[in-house]
């Protein structure tokens, strides 16, 4: 059986939405359109 008294000691709460979001737009993530501009930047020179 689960033991809830220990669960809840082991309990780590996420993070707040607020916290994701600055640590979602503070991280330098390339995506696809940042990929297909440069191979379009490296094909014109």
């Amino acid at each position: 059986m689960i033991n809830f008294d220990e669960e809840i000691k082991r309990f780590k709460p996420s993070l707040d939405v607020e916290e994701v979001e600055d640590a979602i737009v503070k991280s330098d993530l390339t995506d696809m359109t940042d990929l297909m501009m440069e191979l379009i930047r490296e094909q014109q020179r």
